[in-house]
């Protein structure tokens, strides 16, 4: 039944499942190394009604009653797609007839944002558990490869454990919170439950989550900055600090502080609960087995406060109120005119839109709606939140709003002494459910709109305006003939290559101008600004963020535009970007892309500040990522696809910090002169290759500009820093002057304990760097060569060169270094770069 390179205990347990399947403890949950487990090959035990949705092929076992922990692949989400997951089910094989009968709880899951046709699991020789989609790249690790693990563990409490010859845990799945915690199970500082966007939507994460800090326990939505929904505070002295943790223990769940039980909140719950979970709506509620009809059933909802439903920031959507009779409605004008309408008239709870996006553009058009008796869960839920303003009156409050760009709305609640108009002020640059109840009627709300013109305009103005405008009438009748006729035919064309895109299997969505306008807030949310355009925050309308990049200067060019969406749409790798939709509206070109919480890497690595320091374990795994990343577009695609802009602000991060490489595509987007195969030099300075001046372009100047981000990464340094004397200013010197002199080691980033503690590894990382930063293209490795000597495969050549060549454009442009620069010298290109991905 398994696909193996030797024998496992978990390989009995496996062969006898079509006796009792977790009926009996047949043997010991572990695993050897040198395994490897294949969905295609592990026969499938379904729940509930039979349905194949729901069904567990199980790889390692534990328990034969509830709870019993199953550890495998589950398709919780389709038939034929897979989740390696933890999951508890019931199996008392007492009653043999009535076993399966309840759907598997997963409590755990490895690629939850990832699930997989044919997914294959693999305990590597090395102790480096991966997981592979069939025969394709790895899309998940614990990067454990060389830490001494000698086996694999599923324990009692449904911990998966590697483990190491003293027992010692060196990877473990508790660590790596998903939206639920099982008995016995802990919550620290740094980590967090994060449920998904909705209860048929795996794939997105939602902003709600729930997390411990050394100050308490948080409900919060993930903005910036966090909306606490349900705080437990501490209140303990002295016990504000990094070792408090939560814990669920039987029949509560307890906050420890200082490491011990002393001084500790609890929160009672049914002693028959077995797991808890944060769901889409905010809620944890917490599950228990009901052994008389045979399925889970809420024990407790743990994090309900006086409000009910209404106290949750999600109950109904943005901008929605929730009202005493548990109803969902837009904010009103009271008569005047309508700034909002629902997201889905049908389902009120989805929350509304603005008729006409906020813009700072036209800050003159915009107006606060006042809204009386109406409360926000971040001051109602938390007595002790913090205004933004105290002691101010409510039109101090609502100028305050006016004045600030970001601000959405203002709550202006009043204070204790009823003869005072002073009161607390709370500015928001997100909008969540508002509440409108009976019991909360001391504040009053504002809430920002746009309005679509400026109304105050004079008759004889717009008498002036329509008079002169006649007189040009009749000319643009002409003109539009003239181009109506004339482009006739190319209309026909871009029209059928819109169709062809429409037909393409698996294509990604396509969006109005309009409705990205409203997503984006009519693109006030800048994340970012580079060569191609400027990239914008916006949240569609079941929740889930995304980057919109409005690509500027390209809107001649509808049919390579197309035909690039094509191209990029039809690429999936957990190390690269996705593409979510596009427009092409008009003279308008956008894409739409996955959103990436953490940001670009060059945050994270030129950041001086602890909060965003990475350790050398972080770094190793984000120069792995961008390899295997780029060794799917030169080696695993029908053709190879040159990315031509390898940077770290073209490096981005996910919320567990997996690196994914963005942009690729947009270069064979520009300079599309297919005729002589030539290209404008394009790219940022310092990272371009040094056949960029004279030679024919291959994949190698990804290589050589991946070499640049890894010195980057180690070093914590940018690639020019004119704070340095003229010696230390260009990176790539630096580092050739310290090889030459013995002195890598002094390379490593010194602000990091860590690096330190690691320096025989980063120092063979830099070694990879110089490898890739050789002269001569020909002497550089392939992508696919990195991706084997990072996973210990090869080693690196001791005859390397660093006497590396570089352009000596590079000098001249170390005023910009981060900026996207067009040269004015062409470059032959090989065709390779034109071709599309399978």
């Amino acid at each position: 039944m398994l696909t193996h390179r030797s024998s496992s205990p978990a390989t009995l347990c496996l062969s006898l499942l079509g006796l009792y399947f977790l009926g009996l403890v047949l043997s010991q949950p572990t695993a050897n190394l040198s395994t490897t487990w294949a969905a295609s090959s592990i026969s499938s035990v379904s729940f509930g009604n039979g349905s194949p949705v729901g069904s567990v092929k199980p790889i390692l076992l534990r328990g034969n009653d509830v709870p019993s922990f199953a550890c495998g692949f589950v398709s919780m989400l389709s038939e034929t797609s897979y989740l390696f997951a933890i999951s508890i089910v019931y199996t008392n094989a007492s009653q043999i007839d009535q076993t399966y009968t309840a759907f598997p709880e997963v409590v755990w899951a490895a690629n939850r944002n990832n699930p997989m046709v044919n997914p294959t699991l693999e305990l590597t020789s090395e102790g480096d558990l991966i997981l592979k989609d069939g025969d394709g790249p790895v899309a998940w690790s614990t990067n454990t490869s060389g830490k001494s693990v000698v086996g694999l563990n599923l324990t009692d409490s449904g911990n998966l454990v590697l483990f190491d010859d003293n027992n010692v845990p060196v990877w473990q799945s508790f660590d790596h919170p998903m939206d639920s915690l099982v008995l016995g199970q802990k919550l620290t500082i740094g980590q967090k439950l994060v449920p998904s966007v909705s209860e048929t939507n795996w794939t997105a994460q939602s902003l709600l989550s729930l997390s411990m800090t050394s100050t308490g326990l948080f409900a919060q939505m993930d903005t910036n900055p966090p909306q606490v929904y349900y705080p437990v505070r501490i209140n303990f002295p002295n016990t504000s600090n990094d070792s408090n943790y939560i814990e669920f223990v039987n029949g509560t769940l307890a906050l420890f502080t200082n490491s011990t039980r002393n001084g500790s909140v609890f929160i009672n719950i049914p002693s028959a609960s077995l797991f808890m979970r944060l769901e889409y709506d905010g809620h944890l509620r917490a599950y228990e087995f009901d052994t008389a009809k045979y399925q889970w059933t809420v024990a407790a909802d743990i994090l309900v406060r006086d409000y009910g439903d209404c106290g949750y920031p999600t109950v109904c959507g943005q901008y929605g109120i929730c009202t005493s009779n548990g109803q969902c409605t837009c904010p009103d004008s009271n008569g005047g005119t309508n700034y909002f309408k629902q997201t889905n008239d049908r389902h009120p709870n989805l929350g509304c839109y603005e008729e006409v996006p906020l813009s700072c553009d036209n800050l003159q058009f915009q107006s606060l709606l006042e809204l009386g008796d109406l409360s926000y869960f971040t001051y109602s839920t938390d007595p002790q939140s913090t205004p933004d303003l105290a002691n101010v009156t409510k039109v101090n409050c609502k100028d305050a709003c006016a004045k600030n760009c970001s601000c959405k709305a203002a709550f202006y609640v009043r204070g204790s002494n009823i003869r005072s108009d002073a009161g607390s002020c709370y500015l928001l640059s997100e909008v969540f459910s508002l509440m409108n109840l009976e019991q909360l009627n001391n504040s009053i709300g504002y809430i920002k709109v746009q309005n679509s013109s400026n109304k105050g305009g004079k008759t004889n103005r717009l008498g002036l305006i329509l008079g002169s405008s006649l007189g040009s009438l009749f000319a643009l009748i002409i003109v539009i003939g003239v181009i109506k006729v004339s482009s006739r035919k190319r209309e026909v064309v871009d029209e059928a290559d819109e169709d062809h895109l429409d037909q393409v299997p698996g294509m990604v969505m396509r969006f109005t101008y309009d409705s990205l306008k409203v997503i984006t807030e009519d693109f006030s949310k800048k994340l970012g600004e580079g060569g191609f355009g400027s990239v914008f925050e916006g949240i569609l309308k079941d929740g889930s963020k995304v980057a919109v990049k409005r690509l500027d200067g390209l809107g001649h060019i509808k049919k390579s535009f197309l035909a690039e969406v094509e191209t990029i749409g039809s690429i999936h790798h957990v190390n690269l970007v996705t593409l979510v939709g596009f427009c092409t509206e008009s003279s308008h070109r956008l894409l739409v892309y996955e959103y990436m919480p953490n940001g670009s890497l060059d945050k994270w690595i030129f950041c001086i500040s602890s909060e965003y320091a990475l350790n050398w374990q972080q770094r190793r795994k984000i120069i792995y990522d961008i390899a295997k990343g780029l060794n799917y577009l030169h080696e695993e695609c029908r053709r190879k696809i040159l990315h031509l802009d390898i940077k770290p602000q073209n490096i981005l991060l996910d919320e567990n910090f997996n690196a994914k490489v963005a942009d690729f595509g947009l270069s064979k987007l520009i300079d599309r002169d297919k005729s002589q195969v030539m290209t404008t030099m394009r790219g940022t300075p310092g990272y371009l290759a040094p056949e960029w001046l004279s030679a024919a372009i291959t994949e190698k100047v990804d290589v050589y500009s991946f070499g640049v981000v890894v010195l980057e990464i180690v070093s914590a340094r940018k690639l020019f820093d004119n704070s340095q004397d003229s010696e230390n200013t260009y990176l790539v010197g630096v580092f050739r002057r310290k090889a030459e002199e013995g002195g890598l080691s002094d390379f490593i980033d010194s602000h990091s304990e860590d690096m330190r503690l690691n320096e025989a590894q980063a120092v063979n990382m830099l070694r990879i760097a110089a490898w890739c930063l050789q002269g001569d293209s020909t002497k550089r490795p392939s992508m696919s060569t990195i991706v084997k000597v990072l996973d210990g495969l090869m080693d690196v050549p001791d005859d390397l060169e660093y006497d590396f060549s570089y352009p000596p454009l590079m000098k001249t442009s170390a005023k910009a270094p981060q900026e996207e620069v067009p040269y004015a010298a062409s470059t032959p290109l090989l065709p390779s770069v034109l071709s599309g991905p399978r």
